[in-house]
């Protein structure tokens, strides 16, 4: 059992055989932080099937909104990033909407930078790369590749990599360039068992030439 939800249930007994009133409003402390990594987790499973399928669901958006909120309402800022940084991934993946995403991937900027989430500022770097690939700012996209890459290759995200280095070779300035890129991205992409990666790697090689 969760071990959040067995200190709800101690302070659910505290309250009713304690006597202590304020117990209850540790305990929603706790509920809701569990209803906020649940939310989370299943937009998250919602989405990767968005990807597999390319079919809406329309309860991917509520669940990482709802995430939102009880992250905020608890005070993790590093949950509100992340949930923030899945609106935007909504919008932005499964709407073509790069609008909407940046004042949102602003603040979960903002609040990953204050939390010291490297992972999921990873991330933010990533798709707002894609915000300035779509604008065709190509130099700009890739310096947010470049660095979300530098993160990713800090704290070990091998997978991360190999699929940053598909991003950077549809960036590069020159064929040989990108050819390097993803002879690196199959390497990384094999050591680390990332094999949807391997099947980008080859689309970007039939498109790129």
């Amino acid at each position: 059992m969760d071990e959040r939800l067995i200190r709800a249930n101690e302070l659910y007994e505290r309250a009713v055989f304690g006597g202590d009133d304020a117990a209850l409003v540790a305990a929603d402390r706790e509920l809701d932080a569990i209803d906020a990594d649940l939310a989370l987790a299943r937009g998250k499973v919602v989405h990767a099937r968005f990807l597999a399928r390319r079919v809406e669901d329309p309860a991917e958006l509520p669940l990482f909104e709802r995430a939102v909120g009880l992250y905020h309402r608890v005070g993790d800022e590093r949950g509100e990033a992340e949930a923030l940084f899945w609106v935007a991934t909504y919008h932005q993946v499964v709407r073509d909407d790069h609008d909407t995403v940046v004042p949102v991937l602003g603040r979960a900027r903002a609040l990953a930078t204050q939390a010291g989430d490297d992972l999921t500022l990873s991330y933010i770097l990533r798709h707002l790369g894609f915000v300035e690939q779509a604008a065709g700012r190509v130099p700009a996209a890739r310096e947010l590749f470049v660095e979300s890459t530098e993160l990713r290759r800090k704290i070990g995200f091998q997978a991360g990599v190999a699929a940053n280095l598909v991003g950077l070779a549809h960036l590069a300035d020159d064929p040989g360039e990108a050819r390097a890129h993803l002879d690196e991205a199959v390497a990384v992409a094999r050591e680390c068992g990332a094999d949807a990666v391997l099947g980008w790697v080859a689309e970007a090689r039939a498109k790129l030439g």
